[in-house]
């Protein structure tokens, strides 16, 4: 005998909350790309248009699950004592590996713009650091952007390469090519072919952070 509506429990109350939630879930379940309006209204047991109230469209839906996430990542080492490159490179780290923990969710962030709470305390941390550190305000603001984009860029193309099955073949092809390049047609590349692919990604993400720190620090703003 079917329930009548009066006889069914109530739903829980749409929230802002509840729907990343249940985001979160779906995103670990199957992905990202689970994450669509549709699934998640089917999720909460409601229509796709109860949900636009909440969130505008599937952008902001990824960006609020971005901005929940970085709740995770370890600020709390930024207020240690010891140098502030130190400490500014392991807050970027942390941030590298919660991506790395989230392949989706590192693609979606090279265009997703969250600006959540987590979000505003990455940023205003970063700053901080650099500003212990003697970068001019005008630097660090146009620096923050470019500390994290190239976290982000990184943490995308690892989740690429982990994702595509053809990813190990293409790099031994790659090295292939490098250790067999003509002396005589690409000289630069046959003195430096080893070179060209060592270093562990630790090794490689250390010095790709102290690079842009250097060049924040040395490359004043033209306005």
């Amino acid at each position: 005998m079917p329930i009548s509506r009066r006889e069914r429990p109530a739903k829980p109350a749409l929230t802002r909350e509840g729907i990343v939630d249940t985001a979160l879930r779906l995103m670990d379940e199957g992905g990202l790309q689970r994450v669509t309006m549709r699934r998640l209204a089917l999720a909460l047991d409601t229509g796709p248009a109860s949900l636009y109230v909440y969130v505008a469209n599937t952008a902001e839906l990824h960006a609020a699950i971005l901005d929940r996430l970085l709740g995770q990542v370890d600020l709390a080492q930024a207020a240690d004592e010891g140098g502030w490159r130190e400490r500014l490179h392991t807050v970027l780290v942390s941030y590298t590996r919660l991506l790395f923990a989230h392949p989706g969710l590192a693609q979606s962030a090279l265009v997703t713009r969250p600006a959540g709470p987590h979000y505003l305390t990455l940023v205003e941390t970063l700053l901080a650091l650099l500003d212990e550190g003697g970068v001019p305000a005008p630097q660090a603001a146009w620096g923050v952007d470019i500390l994290l984009q190239s976290a982000t860029a990184s943490a995308a193309e690892h989740s690429s390469r982990v994702e595509d099955t053809r990813s190990d073949e293409e790099w031994r092809r790659l090295n292939r090519a490098l250790a067999e390049a003509s002396a005589e047609t690409y000289p630069r590349i046959h003195a430096q072919a080893a070179d060209l692919v060592s270093g562990t990604p630790e090794e490689r993400t250390r010095w790709a952070i102290d690079m842009l720190v250097n060049g924040i620090l040395a490359t004043p703003r033209t306005r």
